[in-house]
Order: C-alpha cells, then sequence, then structure tokens
C-alpha cells in the first residue's frame, strides 16, 4: 500500500448527473488531503459477469480477463476507496454489485468459518445520490438499502468507515446542496 493513494469509483452511467457531482466534490476534496486520486467510470470498464467458480478465493484475483485485473490493483495500491452509486430500486446498480461479486476473492479469503478480509488497514466512502425527497428516502428505505450493500462489501473486505453520505431529491436538483459539499469536505479532512 502506497503513501497516500485513493480509487475514486463512479458507478452510475451518468457522468453529469448528481452521484458524478458528489464524487468530483470527493476527488477534489481527497486531493487538497494531498491524496492522489486514480478515478473509475465504471461504466466505461469491461466488466464480465461473475461465473461462480470461486477460483478467485486461492488466486486472489479474478480469472476472467478484463478490467477487473486493473481495479483489483489500484485497489491494493490505494488506501481509500471513494465508491459513489446512485439508488436503483434502493439498491446499488448492477454495475456495482457486478464489481463486489468480481472482487470477491481481492476482498476475502476462505476460511473453514467466517470468510476472512484482505483489505485490512484501508478506509472507504460511500456516496449515493436517490431522486426520492428525504426524509421518504429513509422512511421507505431507498438509500438505506444501497448503503448497506456497499457498507456489507467493505466491511467484509476489513475496511474502515470514513464517510457516507447522500443526497436525496437529486432529480429535482441543478447542484450539490452546500450541506452535501461540507459533509464530503468534513470526511476528507
Amino acid at each position: 500500500m502506497s503513501e497516500k493513494n485513493a480509487l475514486a469509483i463512479l458507478g452510475s452511467p451518468r457522468i453529469n448527473g448528481m452521484t458524478a457531482a458528489m464524487m468530483d466534490q470527493a476527488v477534489a476534496a481527497a486531493g487538497r488531503a494531498g491524496y492522489a486520486v486514480t478515478t473509475i467510470h465504471l461504466y466505461e470498464k469491461e466488466l464480465s459477469f461473475c461465473t461462480g467458480c470461486r477460483i478467485c478465493m486461492d488466486t486472489k484475483i479474478c480469472v476472467q480477463k478484463d478490467d477487473i485485473q486493473e481495479i483489483a490493483e489500484l485497489l491494493g495500491k490505494c488506501r481509500l476507496v471513494i465508491l459513489a452509486a446512485p439508488v436503483y430500486w434502493a439498491n446499488v446498480p448492477a454495475a456495482v454489485k457486478n464489481l463486489f461479486d468480481r472482487l470477491l476473492g481481492t476482498a476475502l479469503e476462505e476460511t473453514n468459518g467466517f470468510p476472512k478480509p484482505r483489505l485490512r488497514g484501508k478506509k472507504y466512502m460511500i456516496l449515493t445520490s436517490c431522486n426520492t425527497p428525504a426524509p421518504f428516502s429513509w422512511i421507505f428505505g431507498q438509500s438505506r438499502g444501497a448503503i448497506r450493500n456497499m457498507e456489507e462489501f467493505f466491511k467484509l473486505a476489513g475496511m474502515r468507515p470514513k464517510g457516507r453520505i447522500v443526497c436525496a431529491n437529486a432529480k429535482h436538483r441543478e447542484e450539490l446542496p452546500k450541506r452535501t459539499v461540507k459533509k464530503i469536505e468534513r470526511c476528507l479532512k
């Protein structure tokens, strides 16, 4: 793990949407905090679906040859992962779930009991936007489902939270709320 590398992953197909704006804000804040940030637009990557072969549990990386090797290498070299993903049906988009599936062996070691984390010592930050207005996004569990899915991956991998930020009512916003910007800034100081 090198000095202060961060990996920012945009898990949204909309590079000009609210989720992307949140990630851009986080990347800028991480840069000001001294991180060298590598940004990935997940929808621009070639990622096949997981076949469930579980060979990655021994090899520590998926054996299918596509862009997962690049992502796994960047994940191994970073201290901080910033994942920005919108809410789709109270969960993450399929591309993000597929990323988690494909990183199984990179994130976990299989044991006789509970899987052992392979990414200890790293931190993560979750950013998500939802079209449902607050507080209904929480009341109906829209944002909560996506956050739970993302946190499950990172926690099982042994990573610690640096922050989680939700921007509700995203469809009707033209820019990030100042409160959201401040939260992102605070998490990355």
